[in-house]
């Protein structure tokens, strides 16, 4: 992705430092790709060069992204010295940034194994097999070929310098950098390792050219192997980046059709998307309908049908239709946009465990090196071994030292957890709430949005004295047509779909509104009712004797019964309680003469709420909790429905926050998760150990008040978080044990020489960190269940 520039105040202090301040306040900020600075120690060599150019106010170094982020004086440093600066460091940039106009490249970077260092590498690799070849496999082909300080050079020797010379370039160029910067990394420690073994060729007269050329080709490939493997984690999210189409076809006022780069859309603009395009800015269709695959940004896996009215995001694509779609937002203000700006962010915070890592290994590297010390010096005395011997231990030891494998173990962890839920449609903001959300053992639930679909429909129809389902939606069609209330509009949705359309239903005069009962009117002239049982009472009905329809709709199970015994219903004892005990709003409809029907309308339960919630437990979660501020007759139907252990109801909002602190201070609890709509509970999601919205795609508030966002409605995405985020902090610990276990078992075997240098380097080095690489990215393989 190329480099980002653009005038801007600092955003306040980061982990850079200041080191000049502009005096008119006009800062530019420019961000760099260093794919080369993959770890802590790479990015404190990156600090500390930047921390001595002038007119930097402050620099973000984000390992995890292999990305610099600058802000700086233009008036005192152009951006080709900040790339000089960080090259300086032993790093390439291999997209630099030209906020002050100079030259920069925009150039794909070199594939891994094609780059400059791995030419070198190749080459060096070259001259040690040589060498091996006429060392052990052809010796009397071995010629001396110099002499120096009594020590004889044969062509086999030469061979192993010009290797080192060759792929330990990199190496020892980084290792004067770090010694520069006063920095015991493994650069420094892996020079100090082929410099020594050369010195000792000749001062001790026992060549060591092999073990040098060895360390320097060897480490030189684990190098590549450890690019190669961050690489592969940071393409998940450049497969993100990449959703969005470079050019947008916009039809003008004049209608005509102008194809201009995606950057080049602005708000209000409409675009053309044809079959099988993407949509290239977030908006709402105005013509056309199609079904759109938006599992890039929801993970939603069926394709959802848009139309006129509709909301369409950016990097989705148009199935099989012709949309024209008004711009909503700019291209750096998309959906997307914003998607990919938070897990960049989310993958560049350092979560508890990275700090202790680094914290750990900063003890670790020089307790090491003081060991190695203590072997070289102490060995041929205790052991018995010659001095060049222990001088190979000590090196050996010191490629122990620098604990790589172990300082990325967490951060490739994250990263590839964190894209991984991306891709699935659950937006993770921080490692920190990835790892948290693998330790909690109570989930609570919102109810209105989140368990249930956060919009009234009926659900029964029950036609009495005579009158058929059709004939209550008829009339009820009729009365609720001019209403404004959220039931009314359910009652009217369910007489369109059983055909009861605007033509078919009855004339309406003399609408009034009974507030908080109900509604009156008269359809075709007769005056009707609709509204709650207690209106009818108001008027004088007996709702404990009403003639029951043979050919009724819906009937519940108590209004069957009473209709087969004496073909009549109490509704106050039958059929109201029965459809009021299930969480339903009951509304009555008839003349001001006879009861004619009930409509029964209900928040529905979300469709595989039950089974998320059944999942949930399944996979380790102790207590599943609905907090809502419904009353307790809807709430515990909706708690029986969808299988929570508890429910709270009548709550307020700061009802809810105290509610979540309580659950969260129980002896033994991990921590609280709040499971809402990020909007009315947003205090809840912000109290809780971690907060989690649901349906944020292209929701603002969504997208800020929570720590995690669902961005569809769709609650199986909740499971898999779930086990992602268990998962997730099952391979941490699986490869910082690893790693570190193994560097110790390698570091108290190497006295007694159980590990040759070429060991040390294979295992301790180039093999945990694919090994913990390899480990991250099987959380990529993850999916939500069913899909």
């Amino acid at each position: 992705m190329p480099p980002s520039s653009r005038e801007s105040p600092p955003d306040g202090p980061s982990s850079g430092s200041a080191t000049a301040k502009p005096q008119d306040g006009a800062v530019a900020t420019a961000s760099f790709e260093v794919p080369g600075m993959d770890c802590a120690s790479c990015a404190g060599k990156v600090e500390a060069a930047l921390d001595r150019v002038d007119g930097v106010v402050d620099r973000d170094t984000a390992p995890a992204t292999g990305r610099v982020t600058i802000t700086y004086d233009p008036e005192s440093v152009s951006a080709s010295a900040l790339v000089d600066a960080i090259g300086g460091a032993g790093y390439e940039v291999t997209d630099a940034g030209t906020a002050d106009g100079a030259g920069g490249t925009d150039t794909d970077p070199d594939p891994v194994w094609r780059s400059p260092r791995a030419v070198k590498t190749w080459i060096g690799a070259v001259f040690l097999a040589a060498g091996l070849a006429l060392e052990f496999f052809v010796p009397g082909a071995n010629p001396r070929v110099a002499a120096a300080l009594g020590s004889e050079l044969h062509l086999a020797d030469a061979l192993f310098v010009f290797a080192v010379a060759a792929g330990g370039q990199a190496i020892l160029r980084g290792g004067y950098y770090s010694a520069l910067h006063r920095r015991l990394d493994i650069d420094f420690l892996m020079s100090v390792a082929i410099l020594g073994a050369l010195s000792a060729s000749v001062g001790f007269g026992e060549a060591l050219y092999f073990e040098a050329a060895t360390l320097a080709v060897l480490f030189s490939v684990a190098e590549l192997l450890e690019r190669y493997s961050m690489d592969r984690a940071r393409d998940s999210l450049r497969e993100l980046m990449d959703l969005s189409p470079e050019e947008a076809t916009v039809k003008r006022a004049d209608g005509e059709e102008e194809i201009v780069p995606v950057d080049a859309v602005e708000p209000g603009d409409v675009v053309v998307v044809r079959p099988g395009g993407k949509i290239p800015a977030d908006g709402e269709v105005i013509a056309g309908d199609s079904a759109v695959n938006q599992s890039p940004i929801t993970g939603e896996s069926v394709p959802v049908d848009k139309t006129v009215g509709d909301e369409v995001f950016a990097g989705t694509l148009v199935e099989n239709g012709y949309l024209e779609v008004r711009v909503t937002a700019a291209a750096a203000d998309t959906t997307l946009s914003r998607i990919v700006g938070l897990v960049e962010d989310a993958r560049a915070e350092e979560t508890d465990r990275e700090q202790f890592v680094e914290r750990f290994s900063s003890y670790y590297t020089p307790v090491v090196v003081a060991f190695a010390v203590v072997v070289t010096l102490s060995t041929p005395f205790v052991l018995g071994v010659t001095w060049p011997t222990a001088l190979v231990y000590g090196l050996t030891l010191l490629v122990l030292a620098c604990p790589c494998a172990f300082v990325i173990s967490t951060p490739v962890s994250v990263v590839s957890g964190i894209t991984s839920a991306a891709k699935n449609g659950v937006l993770i903001k921080g490692g920190t709430h990835l790892e948290a959300m693998g330790e909690v053992d109570t989930v609570a639930f919102d109810k209105t949005g989140t368990l249930t679909t956060g919009e009234l429909a009926v659900t029964d129809v029950i036609g009495l004295n005579g009158n058929s389902e059709a004939d209550v939606l008829r009339c009820a069609r009729g009365l609720e047509g001019r209403s404004e209330h959220p039931v009314g509009e359910a009652i009217v949705a369910a007489a369109g779909d059983a055909g009861v359309t605007d033509s078919a239903a009855p004339e309406v005069d003399g609408f009034e509104s009974l507030t908080g009962r109900g509604v009156r009117g008269r359809l075709d002239g007769t005056p009707h009712l609709a509204g709650k049982p207690g209106l009818f009472e108001e008027l004088g009905f007996d709702l404990s004797h009403v003639h029951a329809a043979t050919d009724g709709g819906a009937v519940t199970t108590t209004a069957r019964q009473l209709c087969e015994r004496n073909d009549c219903v109490d509704l106050l004892e039958g059929i109201v309680p029965e459809l009021q005990s299930a969480g339903k709003t009951v509304v009555l409809v008839g003349t001001d003469e006879e009861i004619e029907g009930v409509i029964a309308v209900a928040d529905e339960v979300r469709p595989g709420a039950a089974r998320a919630v059944a999942r949930l437990k399944e996979l380790g979660v102790s207590r599943t909790v609905m907090l809502t501020g419904d009353n307790e007759r809807t709430a515990r139907a909706v708690a029986e429905a969808v299988g929570v252990d508890e429910f709270r109801a009548e709550l307020l909002p700061e009802e809810k926050v105290d509610a979540v602190r309580g659950l969260a201070g129980r002896d033994g609890d991990g921590g609280v998760a709040m499971v809402g709509d990020g909007v009315n509970d947003a205090p809840a999601l912000a109290t809780a150990t971690v907060g989690v919205a649901m349906g944020a795609a292209g929701t603002d508030t969504a997208l800020e008040t929570a720590d995690i966002a669902l961005l569809a409605d769709d609650l199986s995405k909740l499971p898999y978080l779930y086990e992602l985020a268990g998962d997730t902090n099952s391979v941490i610990r699986q490869n910082v044990w690893a790693s570190l276990g193994l560097k110790a078992l390698l570091a108290v075997a190497v006295p007694f020489g159980y590990v040759p240098i070429w060991l040390a380097v294979l295992a301790g080095d180039a093999g945990m960190t694919v090994g913990v690489t390899g480990n991250a990215m099987r959380l990529s393989r993850l999916r939500p269940e069913g899909e």
